[in-house]
């Protein structure tokens, strides 16, 4: 069967896009097959794949969204960026604000003058502070919170000295954060309001060269920890700076929002293997 498909980038997180409007696609979405598509060497290559469907409650539209593993997770930052990118692309008058359903909860996107995409997340949850005490394969302090999918966050002097597939894994999978293991996140403080981030991606099992609730998740917690000001600038691993913007009482956070680019690279067709 011949797949029309999109790919897009959000900052380096890089997904194959599905118009799958019709619900055509729905019984060939199969693990194997979205593997296969996300494969960098046999494949078109992802970090994930997102399919564009209806709305089954009160959104716009539906994002689906797996993993390059092939399973589905319950959202994706960068992603829900480039769904809203890609929707916007696909009505032929644009759209004013996005509402679109996920797993995690329903999510608002618009498209700003400058291309930049903003997308006002679900609100976070699950905070952990101090989750894990230092330890002989990480020397810092720990914390967790779940952003629309959980992540943990080591604030660190050095990002670049990080061995990050190794110290990433001990993390994704330390009993802390059983049984559905964390996404890794490692952060630098390079000024009051800017960090520096490498993450680690679950269902990737590798490092992405951005991760849109991970940089969320880093720069609340930095909010917590040092009661640095809404927003927050993130510089990622592809070479871009995103924008955290809050409301913050406390520990709890409100209108959540990340902006940054998303763009397509290219469309085609391929080839699903039988």
């Amino acid at each position: 069967m011949m797949l029309s498909f999109y790919k897009m980038t959000g900052a380096g997180n890089d997904f194959v896009m599905l118009d799958n409007r019709d619900l055509s696609l729905s019984d060939i979405l199969t693990r194997d097959h979205i593997a296969s598509l996300c494969d960098r060497r046999f494949g078109i290559g992802a970090d994930g794949l997102i399919a564009v469907e209806p709305a089954e409650a009160d959104g716009d539209a539906r994002m689906r969204y797996y993993n390059s593993d092939g399973g589905e997770a319950e959202m994706c930052g960068n992603g829900a960026r480039c769904f809203t990118a890609f929707v916007d692309y696909l009505i032929e008058d644009g759209i004013a604000e996005l509402k679109f359903e996920t797993k995690a909860g329903m999510v608002k996107g618009w498209v700003n003058d400058d291309d930049t995409v903003t997308i006002q997340l679900t609100k976070p949850h699950g905070l952990n502070l101090n989750a894990m005490a230092p330890t002989p394969e990480l020397a810092a302090p720990v914390h967790f919170i779940n952003t629309g999918v959980p992540h943990a966050v080591a604030f660190v002097d050095d990002v670049n000295v990080i061995d990050i597939k190794p110290q990433g894994a001990f993390l994704r999978n330390n009993e802390a954060f059983a049984p559905a293991g964390t996404n890794a996140n490692f952060a630098q403080v390079i000024a009051a309001n800017h960090l520096q981030l490498r993450t680690y991606e679950r269902g990737v099992e590798d490092e992405t060269l951005a991760c849109g609730t991970g940089m969320t998740a880093a720069a609340l917690l930095h909010a917590i920890l040092t009661d640095a000001p809404s927003p927050i600038f993130v510089d990622v691993a592809g070479g871009d700076t995103l924008s955290i913007g809050f409301k913050r009482k406390g520990d709890n956070f409100s209108d959540v929002t990340l902006t940054g680019p998303a763009l397509i690279t290219f469309r085609g067709e391929v080839i699903l293997p039988e």
